[in-house]
Order: C-alpha cells, then structure tokens, then sequence
C-alpha cells in the first residue's frame, strides 16, 4: 500500500492544499494530511478547527486521514511507516526551498519527497495571504473550500 504525508499547518485549508490532495488520491492509495504543531508559532485557528476543516472538506473522500505530529516530518513519517511525502509547488522559489528540504530529509531518513505542481488556478493562493484577507475582512471565500467559510 502506498501512502503519502501532506505535512503543513493548514492555517487554514486552501484551495491550493485541496488541489493538491485531491489530485494525491489518485497516485497514493492513503493520503495522511499531517498538521505539524510548532509551539513557537501563532496561528489565526485552532489545532481542532484546522482538522475539522480538512476532515469536512474531505468526508467524502476515505483515502484521506488527518492526524497532528510534533518533530521532524521524517521522524513521524518512521513511526507511522509512511514512504512518501506530497508538497504542492506554487513557483520557483517553493521549488528552491522545498528541494533543501527534500534533500535533508532524504539524509536523514529513506523518505521520498512526490512534488505536484499546483494548478493555475490556485497557483498564487498561499495561507498567509488567506489570513491577511480574513483579517481585514475581504471576501476570503474564493480562495478555500466550503468547510473553511467561517
């Protein structure tokens, strides 16, 4: 069985990170999207709103699991014995960053990293531009899916 980390802090879900998985059932037989928890780091949504906003946009979908990890990506992906990692790509400079990552990872542990460019569509779509907009109170609506409208 071929399975597949979604790792990130979904703060919150976007239509990118949708794309993405969806796009990830098709190659992977379980997709495991895997909320890191940083204690140093401020998040607009709670751990439990952030996966029950993935759990409802995906509750038709059961390929797709959602679970919260501390530590390093590979680390959690030994434990739970997951071979593979799934990261969206936006534009050249995710690619730069996402490759170190890859790579380091791929020292550290026999962790393949799948890379899926993002659709067109939803290319300049990122979580911190979602939470400028909710914060100033713009129509946020286009750029998640339904189980994130507030």
């Amino acid at each position: 069985m071929k399975r597949a980390i979604f790792p990130g802090s979904f703060d919150p879900l976007t239509l990118g990170h949708y794309d993405i998985i969806k796009r990830g059932v098709t190659l992977f037989d379980e997709i495991i999207v895997a909320i890191g928890i940083n204690a140093d780091k401020k998040y607009m949504f709670s751990l439990d709103e952030r996966i029950k906003f993935i759990e409802d946009a995906f509750v038709d979908e059961p390929k797709v699991k959602v679970v919260s990890y501390k530590g390093l990506t590979v680390d959690f992906c030994q434990e739970i014995e997951v071979e593979f990692i799934l990261r969206g790509l936006r534009n050249p400079a995710d690619f730069e960053f996402e490759k170190a990552i890859a790579h380091t990872n791929r020292d550290l542990a026999p962790i393949e990293t799948v890379f899926l460019l993002t659709s067109a569509q939803t290319s300049y779509i990122a979580s911190s531009i979602v939470r400028d907009v909710i914060r100033n109170n713009g129509d946020y609506t286009k750029l998640v899916p339904n189980s994130v409208r507030l």
